[in-house]
């Protein structure tokens, strides 16, 4: 029962972030779970069988509030999916004390990815520029951004949301609806894969209801959070919880040695403290400015 209530915590807290940020569910719960011991395959097979429910719930929000461009949805679907079916093949067929290592160092960079975007590349005020994606955009950035979000439990959104952000050819409203909405397809593909390769008797359905249940629970929390949480402070505060999560767990895996993981622990928990405050500083300033 213990167990239970820390994953539907671990679903809430994923889905806060997700429902605030239109990224990082898989990174924020795969890391989590991965600090509780469970195997990468079984983690992200988990997430993803959770995230069928919760993109699914995501995506009619988002299209009832018109916050999606459809033909963004249709091109990315298609790459996307097959990208994350062969992630979850790939991931399913691997011990998971061979890969874990790995994962966690994806994971890692992921989280610094998601804090350098937060805090030094985010300008809500910047206008998207006139014209289209063309075809053979979608095709890799999909494939790519499905891949790995099989294969690292999460990276859908860290990597699709940010690319179509930083062409500036999209509103960001749109951007998040149309990247939450077509990870309906992710998660159903990279739930097949797993599966097929990992088999009904290694998933525990009670784990993934309670990070459905959590993540019900706080999808209209997170709508209410991203109007009064700047997002970029948001996002900040996520990077330094990913990273710190998964730094923990590489170290596990490498077996470092105590006194050398907290020094790690202290200087990374110093600079995500740094980047907090720079975040909160400059929200003041543009505060006073406006």
């Amino acid at each position: 029962m213990r167990r239970l209530i820390v994953l539907a915590l671990i679903g809430l807290v994923a889905q806060l972030v997700d429902g605030s940020l239109g990224m990082a569910y898989g990174v924020t719960s795969t890391s989590l779970l991965l600090m509780f011991g469970i195997a990468p395959a079984v983690a992200s097979a988990s997430v993803h069988m959770a995230e069928v429910v919760t993109t699914a719930a995501s995506g009619v929000a988002h299209i009832r509030f018109g916050n999606v461009d459809k033909q963004v949805v249709y091109r990315l679907i298609i790459p996307g999916s097959i990208g994350a079916f062969l992630g979850a093949c790939f991931l399913g067929s691997i011990p998971g004390h061979i890969i874990k290592p790995y994962i966690s160092v994806f994971l890692l960079m992921l989280g610094v990815f998601v804090i350098y975007r937060f805090l030094f590349k985010f300008n809500p005020s910047k206008k998207p520029v006139k014209g289209k994606f063309g075809k053979k955009f979608f095709v890799p950035l999909g494939f790519v951004a499905g891949f790995f979000d099989a294969t690292g439990g999460g990276g859908w959104g860290p990597i699709a949301t940010p690319v179509l952000l930083t062409s500036n050819r999209m509103e960001p409203r749109k951007v998040i609806g149309s990247v939450d909405t077509s990870e309906f397809a992710i998660a159903v593909s990279s739930t097949i894969g797993f599966l097929l390769t990992l088999g009904w008797s290694t998933i525990n359905v009670q784990w993934v209801l309670a990070l459905m249940i959590g993540g019900i629970i706080a999808a209209p929390i997170a709508a209410w959070l991203v109007k009064i949480i700047p997002t970029n402070l948001l996002g900040t505060l996520v990077g330094g919880i990913i990273i710190l999560t998964n730094i923990r767990t590489l170290f596990g895996a490498l077996h470092v040695s105590p006194s050398f993981a907290q020094f790690t622990y202290v200087v990374l928990a110093l600079l995500w403290a740094a980047s907090v405050i720079s975040v909160i500083y400059k929200i003041k300033r543009v505060a006073v400015e406006a």
